[in-house]
């Protein structure tokens, strides 16, 4: 099984068809469970007087109708990559600031939490921030994550770099 975040990241550049990633690269987000391709597409053009809700609706379109449009060979490919790499794919688009998630994995994750930890899930789930305590963890998870952008950006090039020194060692067989 390839792992090689460059080398997955490099068979989508070139297995996408070019049409799809003329207004902009793919971008390809990968973890142990799953590989995330998220396109850009061109903005729906539109009048200069257009409101902010025709905006939306035209960007909705424009998704919905590259989805539909897309379906089989984005199929085809996420076959193909799945069976290479061992992981599911996931496919999204981008439009300006906008983005939208065709398919994603939800992958269940087992903690164990002491009590403190557990009162804030309840707190959030009793404040109807969210339904349940595994809601609640998620939405921490993604505050987290939005708030620590910059560290986390900056922790993941660090672990590539251990993954580019490691591969560039002797083999371990």
């Amino acid at each position: 099984m390839t792992t090689d975040h460059t080398a997955i990241a490099a068979w989508f550049d070139g297995r996408l068809p070019t049409e799809w990633t003329e207004a902009a690269p793919a971008t390809t987000s990968i973890d142990r469970d799953e590989i995330t391709v998220t396109l850009t597409l061109a903005a729906p053009q539109l009048a200069d007087d257009a409101t902010d809700a025709d905006r939306a609706e035209a960007i909705a379109g424009r998704i919905a109708g590259f989805r539909e449009d897309t379906r089989d060979r984005r199929v085809t490919i996420a076959r193909e990559a799945e069976h290479r790499f061992e992981r599911n794919v996931s496919w999204g688009v981008t439009i300006g600031d906008s983005t939208t998630m065709f398919t994603h994995l939800a992958a269940p994750v087992m903690t164990r939490l002491r009590q403190p930890e557990r009162q804030v899930l309840d707190t959030l789930v009793a404040a109807n921030v969210a339904r349940s305590r595994a809601d609640a963890l998620a939405w921490c998870v993604r505050l987290v994550g939005r708030h620590a952008d910059d560290w986390l950006a900056d922790l993941r090039e660090a672990m590539h770099a251990v993954d580019d020194l490691r591969s560039k060692g002797p083999d371990a067989a």
